[in-house]
C-alpha cells in the first residue's frame, strides 16, 4: 500500500495552503513536513531525511519539530531572518546530538526548506536540495538554488540544469542538517503579488521532469488542493512505471490572497532604463523648443545637444546597453535637427 497524506493548511483569509507526502517506492517515507500559526506569521517546513535504518525518518522529523521550536519560542523582538537561521541550526545541532547518543542513528541527516509568510513579506530560508518556487502566473519569480554536486556545476555554467537532473550525482548534496555543528543558511526576503504561489518540495517531486513541465503542473489555474494532488499523483504513477524503486515525495503549496506590504525595488536596470528616458525627453523637448522659437543656430541646437549627451553618459551606474539605446535614439535626434538646418538655411 502506497501512504498517501494531504493536509489543508488553515489559516486566516491571508492564505491558503496544502500539503501531501508520499512513500513512493521505498519501504519508509523519510520525507516530514509541519506548520504552525506563529506570533511571526504562517510557518510551513518540509524536511528531507538521509540515513540508513531509522536515521532518515527520525532525522527530518527532528529537523521539522526543532525548526517550529525555535520559530514559536524566540523572542519577539529579535529579526525574523536570524530567527529562522537559529531554527535551522538549533535543528541541525538537535540531529547531531541524536546520532551522538543512539550509535544506530549515527550519520543520519536532513536537508530543510521553511517558508515564513507574513502579512509584511516572505522569508524563505533552505539547507540541502530540497526547494521553495515562488511562482506568479505562469511565470517563475523565485527559485532556491540547490545546495549539490551538481548545482555547483551548474553555477560554473559546466552542465545545465536539465543535465544536473539526469546525472547520477544528482544525489550528491553538499550541505545538511546534521553533518558539522556549523551549517549555512540561505535566506531571503521576498515580497509577494496577491495569486502568488509558493511551493516547498523535496527532489522526489522536482527531480523527476524537467523544470518546464513542474511549473506547467505547478502554475494550472484550478485550486491548490488538485495541482498539489495532481502532481503528486503523476510523479507516483510515472515512478511505477518506470520499474518501482523510486524516491519519497512531499510537497505543499501556499497561495497568497493579498499583496505583501513590502513592494519590489527597482532594479538598476530599470533606473538606467528611466533615467535613459528622461534623457531622451529633455533633448527632444529641447530641440522642439529651439525649432519653435527659430533663434538659435543648428550649430548651437547640436552643441546643447550634445551637452546633454555629455552629461548623460558620465552617469557611471548607466550600463553599456543603455548607452547603447540611447545612441541609437540619437541618431534619429541628429536626422531631424539635420532637416532643421535645411529648412532654416533656405
Amino acid at each position: 500500500m502506497n501512504e498517501l497524506q494531504q493536509l489543508q493548511i488553515k489559516n486566516s483569509n491571508a492564505f491558503t495552503g496544502f500539503a501531501e507526502s508520499r512513500i513512493g517506492g521505498r519501504p519508509e517515507n523519510q520525507d516530514s513536513y509541519g506548520y504552525c500559526e506563529t506570533d511571526r506569521g504562517l510557518l510551513i517546513t518540509v524536511c528531507d531525511g538521509m540515513g540508513g535504518g531509522p536515521g532518515g525518518k527520525t532525522a527530518s522529523t527532528i529537523a521539522v519539530e526543532e525548526i517550529i521550536a525555535g520559530v514559536t519560542e524566540a523572542n519577539a523582538d529579535e529579526e525574523t531572518a536570524n530567527v529562522i537561521i537559529k531554527a535551522i541550526r538549533r535543528a541541525n545541532m538537535a540531529i547531531i546530538e541524536a546520532g551522538n547518543e543512539t550509535p544506530a542513528l549515527r550519520g543520519m541527516g536532513s536537508t530543510a526548506t521553511v517558508l515564513l509568510l507574513t502579512t509584511q513579506s516572505a522569508f524563505v530560508a533552505h539547507v540541502g536540495d530540497s526547494r521553495i518556487y515562488q511562482l506568479r502566473g505562469k511565470k517563475k519569480v523565485f527559485r532556491t538554488f540547490d545546495h549539490s554536486m551538481v548545482f555547483d556545476l551548474v553555477k560554473q555554467k559546466v552542465i545545465t540544469e536539465e543535465q544536473a537532473r539526469l546525472s547520477a550525482q544528482s544525489n550528491i548534496i553538499t550541505r545538511a542538517l546534521g553533518v558539522k555543528p556549523d551549517v549555512e543558511v540561505d535566506i531571503q526576503e521576498l515580497p509577494y503579488d496577491k495569486g502568488d504561489r509558493f511551493v516547498l518540495c523535496t527532489d522526489g517531486i522536482h527531480g523527476t521532469m524537467p523544470e518546464s513541465d513542474l511549473l506547467k503542473m505547478l502554475t494550472n489555474k484550478v485550486s491548490i488542493g488538485t495541482v498539489t494532488d495532481t502532481v503528486a499523483t503523476f510523479v507516483d504513477n510515472q515512478g511505477r512505471l518506470n520499474g518501482g524503486g523510486y524516491d519519497n515525495l512531499t510537497i505543499a503549496i501556499l497561495e497568497t490572497n493579498i499583496n505583501s506590504k513590502l513592494r519590489p525595488t527597482m532594479s538598476k536596470q530599470t533606473k538606467n532604463i528611466l533615467l535613459m528616458l528622461a534623457a531622451i525627453c529633455v533633448i527632444s523637448i529641447a530641440i522642439n523648443i529651439l525649432q519653435a522659437t527659430h533663434r538659435t543656430t543648428p550649430e548651437e541646437m547640436i552643441a546643447y545637444k550634445d551637452s546633454i549627451i555629455a552629461n548623460y553618459q558620465k552617469n557611471d551606474t548607466v550600463q553599456k546597453d543603455s548607452i547603447k539605446f540611447l545612441n541609437d535614439s540619437i541618431k534619429n535626434i541628429n536626422a531631424k535637427i539635420t532637416t532643421a538646418k535645411k529648412a532654416l538655411s533656405n
